[in-house]
């Protein structure tokens, strides 16, 4: 029996709803995937995630190369055993960080040569060591390291890092495959406290060996559609992938431009393979995405937007400090089921902003990821039952609608 799978069960044009089958169990999509970067979703639980009905969880090889570091999470049992979460994992190769630590920074064929944000260590990042963080943390689907480039780029500069991207997905999978024949290098000595239990590195035949993985490739090529299909094309003539990740947007671009790249990739990509559109969380572009054949989600964005006080609504994004709710007993969503509507007011949400207690940053980020998680099941379930094309167009009139009247309910 194959340990990934991908089949659909029902279509709306593009859209469709799936069941991506990973060996952490099954995925229903289309889905979006909470973000723990450092192994944590920020300020939230995995027990939380998990009973909002998260599924699937994406965390950051960079971020754990640099600390604790990823032989330290191996030797831990694993990022799945690390983080306490029991369901499928997904960890970025670090692309987007590397891209925003551009002052620390230098892109060359070999790789990315970078200073570390946290102590000025300098790091030759490359593709084959990208490789061997990934498969020693451990995640269910590890992603390519590609250059990613801001999204107004030109054509030229779009292409340079499209095609490096290309090379370096080559090398990638030839480490990737090695290190499945060969197992996994020997850790460095760890030194265990007295009358601690052994870690999982003191038992080489379980651990040399690399669990199964999937390595994603990332197609790129900007807003450029000859450059996007070019990138799909070489991905696909290099062989055969459990998943296929779009990335490069969300980085600048204009919406439209955005939206237009997708549909380009849709007309490119198999039907019969994941794909997962990375970095892109706010609710109306995942139902547009959904709309494009987009079937997995990330982003920082509902946790970061909830810490700031910015809860998702169906009718537009609320801000939680606004005087008006200072005395407005509703909850921020009716029917939500996340303990924020269920058991709090937004006056006292409120009030938990304006007095700086972190309750209120958690409850508004565990709302923002329940609100995310509920939407993409309610397209599931309209996809199921024939009704999405006329949900997605009702349900993004009504955000947008709000969005541009400012916060429900005030004047």
């Amino acid at each position: 029996m194959p340990h990934f799978a991908f089949a659909t069960s029902a279509h709306a044009g593009a859209a469709r709803r799936g069941r991506f089958d990973t060996p952490h169990g099954p995925v229903e999509t289309p889905a979006f995937m909470p973000v723990a970067t450092q192994g944590t979703i920020k300020g939230l639980s995995v027990d939380e995630v998990a009973a909002a009905g998260g599924r699937m969880m994406l965390s950051n090889a960079f971020h754990l190369y640099l600390r604790p570091g990823d032989h330290a999470v191996r030797a831990l049992g694993g990022l799945h055993a690390f983080t306490r979460w029991s369901g499928p994992m997904l960890t970025d190769s670090g692309g987007f960080q590397v891209f925003s630590l551009a002052r620390f920074r230098e892109v060359s064929e070999s790789g990315i040569t970078f200073r570390s944000h946290l102590d000025g260590s300098r790091h030759a990042y490359t593709p084959e060591l990208v490789m061997r963080i990934e498969r020693n943390l451990g995640a269910d689907c590890i992603m390519q390291l590609d250059e990613l480039i801001e999204g107004r780029s030109d054509a030229a500069a779009s292409r340079a890092a499209m095609e490096r991207s290309l090379r370096w997905l080559d090398r990638c999978r030839t480490e990737f495959e090695r290190i499945g024949r060969e197992g996994r290098d020997a850790p460095p000595p760890m030194e265990v406290p007295a009358g601690a239990p052994p870690l999982a590195t003191h038992h080489p035949d379980d651990d040399r060996p690399a669990p199964a993985q999937a390595l994603l490739p990332i197609v790129q090529g900007g807003v450029h559609a000859e450059l996007r299909r070019a990138s799909a094309r070489g991905i696909l003539a290099a062989g055969d992938w459990d998943a296929i990740a779009v990335g490069g947007l969300s980085v600048g671009e204009p919406k439209p431009a955005m939206l237009a790249t997708l549909e380009v990739c849709d007309a490119e990509l198999p039907r019969a393979t994941p794909r997962y559109l990375m970095g892109v969380g706010h609710p109306d572009d995942l139902v547009e995405a959904v709309a494009r054949g987009i079937d997995l989600f990330d982003c920082v964005a509902p946790t970061r937007m909830g810490r700031h006080g910015t809860a998702f609504t169906p009718d537009g994004p609320v801000q939680v400090r606004r005087a008006p709710h200072r005395f407005d007993r509703r909850p921020l969503v009716d029917g939500c089921p996340c303990p924020a509507c269920t058991r709090y007011d937004r006056a006292y949400l409120r009030h938990l902003f304006v007095a700086e207690e972190m309750l209120g940053l958690r409850l508004v980020a565990l709302h923002n990821v329940t609100f995310l998680l509920q939407l993409m099941a309610e397209a599931r379930t309209t996809l199921a039952d024939g009704s999405f094309p006329g949900w997605r167009v009702a349900w993004l009139d009504r955000y947008r609608a709000g969005a541009l009247r400012g916060t429900p309910g005030t004047p």
